[in-house]
């Protein structure tokens, strides 16, 4: 017998595509509307999953029933917290940095040849350190408290990009993320500046060679494109001349460095206005420009809420208020994830899962813990599209629809596969059976499905099984055309035990094209 979904899940991925209902209708709301507050009375389970889907990763039951009986109010002060959790250093990290003075001075000391194997030395420790970071972040991640926080730090550093690849250097990113974490939930404008002093803002836009008599363009061009106001608000000259203010700002040994002899104090003009402006005094500048309030929610809309813009009526009565707020984020979350627009039909389950949230979702909802196996793991987000602290360039990941191809969509269906099989130890290389050992010793050893999970249906009907699953994992738009299905598949599954049919029932389900969707 057919598993349930798997000749749909079959025709979508040979045909490519994205699933059909990511195309969401027009809202219907007026502008006036979109942004008020969701009545007490809507926000029912239907609506809370719908909430969870898109801030977290997944919607469990156990936390739509916490978010209900909150309410939305509540819920939301839990979700974005005014003092974030910090995520702890890890140790490879650590111990790189603690090494960089040493090995600075054995560089400077080293013939040509001893430079070379020291800097190959240096580029494998912060490659293992980088893998070692990202998986720590999926671990932490992976944590219902730090889901909305983290994807929210996700959401920021898709705008405030860096590349591991350029800069190779994982303690530079890690404090870069953290800066990100750290000023999430408070003023932009203080975000923004403590971004252009990251090391690795630093060094991946260049201003590392930015100098009074030769500013470097780029990262004044990237401040007003991508960070603040978006294409079109600016002119090249005020490019030009916001370079000039950034001349100076230099990292040493992994810390922010004003050169004062390398910056230009002289006058500059930028937006009509003259002075001789530091770096902070442009991102004032820049925060004072109309186009301000609405850059960041046009980027919240194209990553939480659909891939379409939304009719131009709706953005600038949000951006006036944000406006108002001082551009808190903390408030502008508050405000966006708890509107009338947000949950609107028009926007429920027909959004595309990235690679990263699908793969916390899938953790999530088979209630496992992420494996300390980067080749593994972080291999499978390279296949699915997305590797952390990589995107393709200073626009960051495209994302909704351009997730989905024939090749990402089989790589998802073969990371599920690959959860549903015990994992080969003895293919492990020495350092992953020594991550695997201390994973255990630390109570994190569920990283597959195996029996002990699927024994949790034993005890239901059929009807209580299909109505877990569905509810679960799929959205609630999706889930009445499963439901019959599934419910039929698991009371006939052949000659098949119950474990094995709610396991074939539930890889069916976790390929559909319909999980993707959130």
């Amino acid at each position: 017998m057919e598993t349930p979904a798997s000749a749909k899940t079959t025709s979508a991925s040979n045909a490519a595509v994205a699933p059909a209902s990511t195309q969401p209708a027009p809202p219907t709301l007026s502008p006036a509307d979109a942004w008020t507050q969701l009545p007490a009375s809507a926000f029912d389970a239907a609506a809370a999953r719908h909430l969870l889907r898109r801030v977290t990763w997944s919607a469990q039951p156990d936390e739509v029933a916490r978010a209900v009986a909150d309410g939305l109010p509540t819920t939301l002060a839990r979700l974005f917290p005014a003092e974030p959790v910090a995520l702890a250093k890890p140790k490879l990290v650590e111990r790189l940095e603690e090494d960089t003075p040493d090995f600075a001075k054995r560089l400077r000391d080293a013939d040509p040849l001893q430079k070379r194997v020291l800097q190959k030395e240096a580029r494998d420790r912060s490659q293992q350190a980088y893998q070692d970071m990202s998986i720590k972040w999926l671990q932490f991640s992976s944590a219902p408290a730090h889901a909305a926080q983290e994807k929210w730090t996700l959401f920021l550093s898709d705008i405030y990009v860096i590349s591991f690849e350029k800069i190779k250097n994982a303690g530079h990113v890690f404090d870069h993320q953290a800066a990100i974490r750290r000023h999430a939930f408070g003023p932009a404008p203080a975000l923004t500046k403590a971004i252009s002093r990251t090391p690795a803002m630093i060094r991946y836009l260049d201003l590392q060679d930015s100098k009074r008599d030769a500013p470097n363009e780029n990262f004044a061009r990237e401040l007003f494109e991508l960070f603040v106001l978006g294409e079109g608000n600016y002119t090249e000259k005020d490019i030009k001349e916001a370079a000039r203010a950034f001349t100076g700002y230099r990292q040493r040994l992994g810390e922010f460095s004003f050169v004062q002899r390398q910056h230009d104090p002289r006058p500059k003009t930028v937006f009509g206005k003259t002075a001789a402006f530091t770096g902070d005094d442009i991102i004032d500048l820049a925060y004072k420009q109309p186009a301000a309030g609405t850059w960041l929610p046009h980027e919240l809309v194209r990553f939480y809420l659909t891939d379409d813009p939304l009719p131009p009526e709706y953005l600038p009565a949000l951006g006036q208020w944000w406006s108002a707020q001082a551009f808190d984020l903390r408030a502008l979350a508050h405000r966006f994830f708890g509107s009338q627009l947000f949950f609107s039909p028009s926007y429920r389950g027909n959004y595309i899962k990235s690679p990263v949230q699908f793969y916390l979702a899938l953790t999530q909802d088979l209630q496992l813990d992420v494996a300390p196996l980067a080749r593994q793991v972080l291999g499978s987000l390279r296949q699915m599209g997305q590797t952390l602290y990589n995107p393709p360039n200073v626009r960051g990941w495209v994302g909704g629809r351009q997730w989905i191809n024939s090749a990402t969509f089989g790589a998802r269906r073969q990371l599920v596969q690959t959860l549903f099989n015990p994992i080969n130890e003895a293919n492990l290389n020495a350092d992953e059976q020594v991550e695997i050992v201390a994973a255990r010793a630390d109570g994190k050893d569920r990283f597959v499905v195996d029996s002990e999970h699927l024994k949790a249906f034993a005890g239901l009907t059929a009807e209580q099984a299909a109505s877990r699953f569905l509810d679960t994992f799929l959205p609630g738009t999706s889930a009445p055309a499963y439901r019959d299905e599934v419910t039929a598949f698991l009371k006939d599954g052949g000659s098949k035990q119950l474990t094995q049919r709610v396991r074939n029932a539930a890889i069916a389900l976790l390929q559909s094209p319909e999980y993707q969707l959130c």
